[in-house]
């Protein structure tokens, strides 16, 4: 046997007797590096992190109100009216003497769960909308596009109190309202991924191998069309959380003493001259949970965009 072959056998690779073979890394290294790089990329950016607490915290409250506040958003000390905020009532008290912390708080189990409905019912019919025109084309795609020209033609807010007035009043009506007004968009976009992917090479390459069409509608042609339209119901929560409180602001939502968040700065909105934090407090935490679901919005659309 030659002496570099004698080597080789020696080291247990053919890098030679002077070349160090390096260490293959063990699999505590490799889940490291994934929590790695998903924590250097959240330390560049900070408002991203902030905006995901924010959406976060209203999920939670929305669903747990109770890790958040033990008072009830009902029972009222009139005793205790129009106090300002402080440390034992955060967002201080409205006129009958009620937390409103409290009040914010459980009023997003109504505002978040309608908003959550409409991009629902939005995502849902605007998508089927989309997903029938596309692929199956020719008059059907004529039709459907047809009607959804009538609704973009209609500004969103005036369809949605219009559908509002013919359903009736309530927390589930203004919900199915914004989500129907909503449907155009998520059938545009639906419709311009599915074109996009119903010609791609691995669709065409499909077809001619014999799949049926359900087959290639769900194995290939949903799968890749998928990511615009999740990203655009992220963008719709942040829309559809000021439709919902503005037609609860005029009265369309459930009927008081329910805590909505549209709700709350109508009520506020008449003591503006000595409890200002009735309808600024309400107010800021709308604006702060619209702004922190738009940010994410935005980064999945970049991460989105990036991974095409």
């Amino acid at each position: 046997m030659t002496q570099p072959l004698v080597d080789e056998v020696a080291t247990g690779s053919g890098l030679g007797p002077d070349r160090p073979v390096e260490p293959v890394p063990g699999p505590d290294t490799r889940r490291a590096f994934p929590l790695r790089r998903v924590l250097r990329f959240l330390g560049r950016r900070p408002g991203l992190v902030a905006s995901v607490l924010v959406v976060v915290s209203a999920v939670l409250a929305a669903f747990r109100p109770g890790l958040f506040t033990s008072q009830d958003p009902l029972h009222g000390v009139p005793s205790r009216n129009f106090r300002s905020p402080s440390g034992e009532h955060w967002f201080g008290t409205d006129e009958l003497g009620r937390d409103l912390f409290s009040r914010v708080v459980h009023g997003a189990q109504l505002s978040l769960k309608a908003t959550l409905i409409a991009v629902a019912v939005a995502f849902v019919v605007g998508g089927l909308l989309g997903l029938v025109a596309g692929y199956v084309g020719r008059w059907v795609d004529g039709v459907l596009m047809r009607f959804v020209d009538v609704l973009l033609s209609i500004p969103a807010l005036f369809l949605s109190l219009a559908l509002v007035t013919a359903l009736g009043y309530g927390t589930v009506k203004v919900a199915v309202a914004v989500g129907v007004a909503s449907v155009a968009g998520f059938a545009r976009v639906t419709r311009a991924e599915v074109l996009r992917v119903r010609q791609a090479v691995f669709v065409e390459a499909s077809r001619a191998s014999g799949a049926r069409w359900y087959s290639v509608l769900g194995r290939h042609v949903l799968p890749n069309a998928a990511g615009p339209v999740i990203v655009l119901a992220t963008l719709e929560l942040g829309t559809s959380i000021l439709s919902v409180s503005a037609l609860s602001f005029l009265g369309y939502g459930a009927p008081p003493p329910a805590p909505e968040w549209g709700t709350l700065i109508s009520e506020g909105r008449n003591y503006l001259a000595n409890a200002w934090w009735l309808t600024a407090l309400p107010g800021l935490v709308i604006a702060s949970t619209v702004l922190a679901a738009n940010r994410v919005a935005r980064a999945l659309d970049g991460e989105w965009s990036r991974r095409r």
